[in-house]
């Protein structure tokens, strides 16, 4: 299982890297750490090159989707394969929107889950 971005995610943090200006070959690092309402929460952070793809960690999963990097650690692609990332604008905020197949919970906030 991969992880996956919609069109509209891919487009969004394509335009996040530009806007940091970092080269076209970084990516975007998602991953899962303990907390939220649910118990677990979603984590990004922006990875730029070579740290990330030209020299990967060990145990990291890359993929692309629609042209966009994705890098997710070890313990995060347990909780993570699968999951299909969107981006949503709403006029109280913006976000990414995670639909995991893997999560039995969500919470209201959108960055927690239970599994």
């Amino acid at each position: 299982m991969s992880l996956t971005l919609t069109p509209r995610a891919a487009e969004r943090i394509q335009g996040m890297l530009k806007e940091k200006g970092l080269p076209e070959t970084a990516g975007i690092r998602f991953g899962v750490k303990g907390g939220g309402c649910s118990g677990f929460e979603y984590k990004v952070d922006l990875e730029p090159s070579p740290r990330t793809f030209d020299m990967p960690k060990k145990d990291d999963q890359v993929f692309v989707s629609h042209g966009t990097r994705l890098v997710v650690d070890k313990k995060s692609y347990l909780f993570l394969g699968g999951v299909e990332i969107d981006w949503e604008e709403q006029p109280f905020g913006h976000s990414f929107v995670y639909r995991n197949p893997n999560a039995k919970g969500t919470c209201g906030c959108g960055t927690s889950f239970s599994v």
